[in-house]
């Protein structure tokens, strides 16, 4: 399948959209949001809210609930991490109130269960890092390139392909090992989504994208758990290239990593910052009520093009009121430009605050919460 096709069947699936309108985000829709208090955040009742999956977000979920039982002290957020993939179907079977994902719900997962909401919390981006000693340049990758190095096609980092993206970088003639994730990941899902769109005839239709895939089998290829371990694996070896979340970005740098300016749609080498992140966020004018849609490989001129909504699924129907309340007080506290999507806890991760016209959108499905 197309992406385009994709996000079309995604989109009809919306009951209402974001639409951009002179520039900036608008929202259209008929349903009302639940009336809130005048901060924002309905007060909780006391327990604890579990929190588990995406290790992209672990660490601003971490933050979260310290900000928000500082406030808010008769709850208890309790973050974990497990990948994606965990968060999803522990959210979904009642192990978890939250599931922290990076990947979107699929058609088939809504089907399956149709109380399942996946809610927009932030902005975030992916990081394509690599281990090359006396290599201090961010190196130029496309998503073909990355697609032949993962096939087994491309094997030396100083194949003419990649040189030829670097003329002015010296390359090593050593071997490129290749990192992935073994646990079900939403960075996995961003990774092979980028793949699959700008390689549609090659990864796009024999491998695809998901949250776990059967990798191509090229030389020495590692697999690794969380995006810790993909940056502490990448460390110890060197020649690896691995994907790696943005909230590691400072773990990166603190292992002498590199990471890479990556060729976006118009075919600009762009390295993942808040302006080229907001810049490609800005190229989706359509978000469907549901939050469901890829951000990945979008036309904006300066945009980074591996970026993506982190979510919370949540199950709407839980199993009580004041479980209900509490769930709702805290994804509230997380999305509010005062609060959680504040620059003080998104910019220690690297994140990008929701636009916010998608807060609204978040909103409305945090009110079906019940």
């Amino acid at each position: 399948m197309t992406r385009s096709t994709r996000l079309a069947r995604l989109l009809l699936t919306a009951t209402a959209t974001v639409a951009l309108v002179g520039g900036s985000l608008a929202f259209a829709t008929t349903a009302s949001a639940k009336k809130l208090p005048k901060n924002g955040v309905e007060k909780p009742t006391s327990g604890t809210i579990v929190e588990a999956g995406s290790t992209l977000l672990e660490p601003l979920f971490n933050l979260w609930a310290a900000g928000y039982s500082t406030t808010y002290p008769a709850v208890t957020i309790q973050p974990g991490g497990g990948g994606s993939g965990a968060g999803i179907t522990d959210a979904t079977t009642g192990l978890a109130q939250i599931g922290a994902s990076d990947a979107y719900l699929s058609p088939t997962q809504l089907t399956a269960t149709p109380t399942a909401l996946n809610i927009p919390l932030a902005i975030s981006a992916q990081l394509i890092v690599y281990n090359l000693p006396g290599i201090t340049a961010h190196l130029t990758l496309t998503g073909k390139v990355l697609s032949s190095i993962y096939q087994g096609k491309i094997t030396t980092w100083n194949d003419p392909a990649i040189a030829s993206l670097n003329p002015s970088v010296t390359l090593p003639s050593i071997p490129i090992v290749t990192l992935h994730r073994v646990d079900s990941s939403g960075d996995t899902f961003l990774f092979t989504t980028f793949l699959s769109d700008t390689d549609p005839s090659g990864w796009g239709k024999t491998l695809s994208f998901n949250t776990t895939i059967t990798w191509p089998n090229a030389p020495g290829n590692v697999g690794e758990t969380g995006n810790s371990g993909m940056v502490t694996g990448c460390k110890a070896i060197t020649g690896c290239i691995a994907y790696v979340g943005i909230a590691y970005e400072a773990q990166v740098l603190q292992s002498s990593l590199g990471y890479a300016a990556l060729d976006n749609a118009k075919g600009q080498a762009v390295l993942p910052t808040a302006a080229s992140i907001d810049a490609e966020a800005a190229a989706f004018k359509k978000v469907p009520s549901n939050g469901t849609i890829s951000l990945i490989y979008g036309k904006a001129a300066g945009g980074y093009p591996i970026i993506n909504f982190e979510y919370a699924v949540v199950n709407s129907t839980q199993s009580t009121s004041s479980t209900a309340l509490d769930i709702r007080s805290v994804l509230e506290w997380a999305i509010n430009p005062a609060d959680g999507n504040a620059p003080s806890y998104l910019d220690q991760v690297n994140f990008q605050p929701l636009p916010a016209a998608v807060e609204k959108q978040s909103l409305k499905q945090i009110a079906t919460i019940q």
